[in-house]
This record gives structure tokens, C-alpha cells and sequence, in this order.
């Protein structure tokens, strides 16, 4: 006697034009869910890390090229722009500079990459300007992402 096995279930379904799909189970999402949310928890950090290391770098950046486009004007001028006539000196011309020989700049001063202005001082209390960015956090000092970004350092 031979006997008869019951046929193995199958995951598929009747499509409309009559031909069977294959389908996942519950079970194989989740998993794979799983696996995707674990992957995420391991890269994000890595990533936002990164992220914030570049605006850091980025700032450091633009404030060399202000640094190189204030140094243009003292040539020109015969001194740095004073703190009320701040960073659109470099733009446009003081009323009071006859040798201005500008735009040192081709747009307005960029603000930081947090989105607020840099913080010019002429005459600076660590040179001739001081030229800074408070960082992520908007606040004097800190560390980290979150620490000034100056001209003097």
C-alpha cells in the first residue's frame, strides 16, 4: 500500500489573469524589518556624526575666505573695515573709503552654517578683527560641535 502525503502548502495566490503569485509570509517582514532597523541603529550615528564634523569644517572654510577678503581690503583700503561698517564693506563701498576697490566678495557675507551671522569686531580683542562663529548651539565657548569657530585659532 502506498500512501497518499497531503500536498505542501503553498504560499501562492490566484492572480487575475490566473497565474499564481508567491507572497511573504508575516514572519519574513518582521525579520527582515528587524534587520533594516538594526542596520539603521549601527549607521545613523556614524552618519549625523559626520554631518556636524562637515559644518564645522565648512565654517572653518568661510571664515578663511572672509579672512583673505578682509586682508584684500586693508590692502586697498589701508585698514580693516570698523565694526559698524561690518562684513558688507567687502560688498559694497563705505561712504568714507575713496581707494575701496571692491566687491572683495562677489555675494554678501555667507552666514554660518548654522544660519546666523558671523560676528565681526574691528579692532579685535585678539588682533586686528576677530571674526567668529558661536558654533551649533548659538551660546559663547562650548565644546565640540557646539565650540566657536574663530579666526585667531
Amino acid at each position: 500500500m502506498t500512501s497518499i502525503r497531503p500536498a505542501a502548502r503553498s504560499r501562492t495566490w490566484p492572480s487575475r489573469n490566473g497565474m499564481r503569485r508567491r507572497g511573504f509570509t508575516l514572519l519574513e517582514l518582521l525579520v527582515v524589518m528587524v534587520i533594516i532597523g538594526l542596520l539603521a541603529a549601527y549607521v545613523a550615528p556614524r552618519y549625523f556624526s559626520q554631518v556636524g564634523r562637515s559644518e564645522v569644517r565648512s565654517a572653518q572654510a568661510q571664515i578663511a575666505a572672509l579672512r583673505s577678503a578682509l586682508d584684500a581690503y586693508r590692502l586697498d583700503v589701508g585698514s580693516y573695515p570698523t565694526t559698524e561698517q561690518g562684513l558688507a564693506a567687502l560688498t559694497t563701498r563705505p561712504s568714507n573709503s575713496a581707494r575701496w576697490n571692491g566687491p572683495y566678495l562677489q555675494r554678501s557675507a555667507p552666514p554660518d552654517p548654522w544660519g546666523r551671522p558671523y560676528q565681526y569686531r574691528s579692532p579685535g580683542e585678539h588682533g586686528d578683527f576677530d571674526l567668529l562663529s558661536l558654533g551649533k548651539d548659538g551660546q559663547p565657548g562650548g565644546s565640540a560641535e557646539a565650540a566657536d569657530i574663530t579666526s585667531w585659532q
